[in-house]
């Protein structure tokens, strides 16, 4: 009777240590459940109306999702996060594991200058997406896709107010690089000098370029890829060409296409070849 309850134990035992180790290996190869993709439009992330962004967050991310900021043009007075939106599809459609969130930002008038409020925001955004990192589970690591005063905003950013190297790409689609740039001081367009006075009808020099991505750059700016128009009534070439030029000057990672015949901003064929390029930036630097 003593040798089977020896039996009956030693059994009991052995069956407590195989259920154990059963249990413990399911643990250890149960696979995380893969996140569903994910959009929520008009995210607050301040008190004013125009502080709002959409935020689209693909299936499967991780904390290696990457972000691309997208930055609306307008002239710093007008425009809106919509006007992007062509590109969260160009996005979303070529790469599977990036995050996109399209900004609204506050506008300027004859009461509020772009700068600081404009760049401000950005850093606002920035600031929101790092503290919601593992609720969005995304990266912090950032990209920016600006167009015409957005990319001027993107530029200043990523050159003069990054000060944890965020941003590992910029892309500057037709955007002002230098307000002390002849071309812009000597000008004679009052649309182009309507755009400038909204810096400041008595700006100084040093404000000017305190507001310039052209004085602000460094040798530690992120990869950086302009697109320029040669007709354009608005963004004379040498804000790309001189941009440029300092990059190459810095020893920027940097590309650089001017459409001749292009205006600013185009279609078609150009259009194809601006988003191409831009794809491969991508790839290679977010």
């Amino acid at each position: 009777m003593s040798n089977l309850k020896h039996i009956i134990l030693n059994v009991l035992i052995l069956f407590l240590v195989i259920s154990c180790s059963n249990n413990d290996s399911e643990v250890i190869t149960e696979q995380p459940q893969s996140l569903e993709y994910f959009e929520e439009l008009d995210v607050s992330y301040g008190n004013d109306d125009d502080q709002k962004f959409d935020i689209y967050l693909p299936a499967n991310r991780t904390l290696d999702t990457k972000v691309m900021i997208l930055v609306h043009g307008g002239g710093w007075s007008a425009g809106d996060k919509n006007d992007m939106n062509y590109f969260v599809d160009l996005i979303f459609q070529n790469f599977e594991n990036i995050a996109v969130v399209n900004i609204n930002y506050r506008l300027a008038d004859e009461n509020n200058q772009p700068y600081p409020m404009q760049t401000n925001d950005i850093t606002s955004v920035i600031n929101h997406l790092k503290a919601k990192q593992t609720d969005y589970v995304i990266n912090d690591e950032f990209g920016f896709i600006g167009t015409s005063a957005g990319a001027h905003l993107s530029m200043l950013w990523s050159y003069a107010l990054d000060t944890n190297s965020d941003i590992k790409m910029v892309c500057s689609i037709v955007g002002p690089t230098n307000f002390t740039d002849p071309a812009y001081l000597n000008n004679t367009d009052p649309n182009v000098q309507e755009l400038i006075d909204l810096f400041g009808l008595t700006a100084t020099t040093e404000f000017l370029e305190e507001v310039s991505p052209y004085h602000r750059v460094t040798t530690s700016a992120p990869p950086t890829i302009l697109f320029y128009g040669g007709q354009d009534p608005l963004i004379p070439t040498t804000q790309g060409t001189d941009m440029r030029d300092k990059l190459v000057e810095l020893g920027v990672t940097h590309e650089f296409t001017l459409y001749e015949d292009e205006a600013h901003g185009w279609v078609g064929a150009n259009a194809l070849d601006t988003w191409l390029k831009l794809r491969t930036f991508i790839e290679n630097y977010l």
